[in-house]
């Protein structure tokens, strides 16, 4: 059987809102890479999860939820650490997440906590997100990276207030470029792009990326869409128009999408092939973005159908 591994953080966030003209916070389960699992899941691919729970009540939700999801927990493994929060706050579009626990639960995934048989088998891996500041879980993912026998996807889903000096930056430029260099995809957004190159615009920061060595780069661009880099050009890909009330996910939304149609289908065959696919995980996202709450807005591919038809 075909599925994907996804490797990375699962915490739970705390969504800023209000109640009664007081602020309130919303308690939901994220992390990046949970939130590409479950989309996964929900457009019919397999697809197990690989990263560290803490030892508490908290952690006993996550696990409940990505197994009613449908996510495999095969490369879970329980840690004595309470579960950390990300707090998220809006001042425009995007939320400013911070986080609290330390050390954090999802950072002591370690090279041993990887069963070898779960990665070698995998049909596509993901590793990616702010686990990988945590060295534990680096060094578990540059092992998977390693040894998968299937396509190799990347997103670094920068968090700015993660990098506190230069030195923290230049390391983070090293890792993306390092698992670039091998990546049949890389994924991530525009401000992810600004923060790591020095204000790169997405078509550079693609070309940039293509030219380390990665196979294809999406770089998303909120409601402007996307660029995608997968031969000599740079092609952009515009965005639905939605009614959109919440974004969290929604990059995360891109990425399980084009992640499930690798799984179904394998590489395009042609380069030209690759905007097809980045418009319909522009659609799944557009959907993400009409519904709060991120990793439980994950839509199916019959939702999408109805929500864009084909002319």
């Amino acid at each position: 059987m075909r599925y994907a591994v996804v490797l990375g953080e699962a915490l739970v966030d705390l969504l800023e809102g209000e109640c009664g003209g007081q602020p309130v916070y919303r308690q939901a389960i994220g992390g990046a890479p949970l939130n590409v699992a479950v989309g996964i899941a929900r457009l019919g691919g397999a697809v197990e999860f690989a990263g560290s729970l803490g030892d508490d009540v908290l952690a006993g939700r996550i696990r409940t939820f990505l197994d009613a999801a449908g996510v495999g927990v095969r490369g879970v493994v329980e840690v004595a650490a309470p579960t950390t929060l990300a707090v998220a706050t809006f001042a425009g579009a995007e939320p400013d997440f911070r986080f609290y626990g330390q050390p954090p639960s999802y950072g002591l995934f370690a090279p041993d906590s990887v069963e070898p048989a779960l990665v070698a088998d995998a049909s596509v891996l993901y590793c990616g997100s702010i686990a990988l500041l945590c060295p534990p879980v680096l060094a578990a993912a540059r092992q998977a990276w390693a040894r998968t026998g299937g396509l190799r996807v990347f997103d670094p889903n920068v968090r700015p207030r993660l990098l506190p000096d230069a030195a923290a930056l230049a390391a983070s430029r090293a890792v993306v470029g390092e698992f670039a260099a091998s990546a049949h995809l890389v994924k991530l957004s525009a401000a992810d792009a600004e923060v790591l190159y020095d204000g790169a615009s997405p078509e550079e920061t693609a070309r940039r990326l293509r030219g380390a060595g990665a196979g294809a780069v999406v770089v998303t661009c909120g409601a402007r869409g996307a660029v995608v880099a997968a031969g000599d050009d740079v092609v952009e890909v515009s965005a639905p128009i939605v009614h959109a009330v919440d974004a969290t996910g929604a990059g995360d939304s891109v990425m399980a999408a084009l992640m499930a149609d690798l799984l179904a289908d394998g590489l395009p065959a042609e380069e030209s092939d690759w905007p097809a696919r980045v418009r319909f995980a522009l659609q799944v996202a557009g959907l993400v973005c009409e519904s709060p709450g991120g990793a439980v807005a994950m839509p199916t591919r019959a939702d999408v159908a109805r929500r864009f038809p084909r002319p």
